[in-house]
């Protein structure tokens, strides 16, 4: 008689995962953000922020996630409502207001992160948008937030290259400041 043996991982492990996505968004000059879908204990979805590459402000980790789990249940033919309600999502940082609202819509199983979006945080940061639905979703923050922390902070060090120029002229007079001429 032969077994298989089923490795359950967790959460710290998978965190260790979305954590390399991260690095990789980092070294491709994208916000250092890495996030997994999974899904009977197995990744079907991996996502790096992609808002630089495709000048799109909405292809977040979890939103690239989104769109690999629907061609996973396409490609074979599975209904993706019973896949979302059965997935777990790891991401190094707290989801945005507007991941969190798709990820709740959803109504994914549980959403794990590492440290807190203090800018645009959806679970509790900034928003908690949980209170606008009966989510029966698990939520856990702060796993390896630290690390994930730092990963931005060596994000916001750098120049993002990507940023479009200012389109103030100089020495145009703007609310609340004076005008200097050179």
């Amino acid at each position: 008689m032969r077994r298989t043996i089923i490795l359950v991982m967790d959460n710290s492990a998978w965190m260790d995962i979305a954590l390399q996505k991260a690095e990789e968004s980092l070294r491709a000059g994208e916000v250092p953000v890495g996030c997994l879908f999974i899904y009977n204990n197995e990744i079907i979805a991996t996502g790096n922020n992609t808002v630089n590459e495709t000048c799109n402000a909405t292809r977040h980790a979890e939103i690239n996630c989104i769109d690999q789990v629907l061609k996973f249940c396409e490609d074979k033919s599975m209904d993706y409502k019973t896949v979302f309600r059965n997935l777990d999502v790891i991401v190094t940082v707290e989801p945005c207001i507007m991941c969190m609202s798709a990820l709740l819509q959803l109504q994914v199983r549980s959403i794990v992160y590492g440290c807190a979006n203090d800018r645009f945080g959806g679970c509790v940061s900034v928003l908690e948008v949980p209170k606008f639905y009966d989510p029966k979703v698990a939520i856990e923050g702060n796993v390896k937030g630290e690390a994930a922390m730092r990963l931005l902070k060596d994000f916001y060090k750098g120049v993002n290259p990507n940023v479009p120029q200012s389109k103030v002229k100089k020495g145009r007079k703007t609310k609340g400041t004076s005008s200097t001429q050179e």
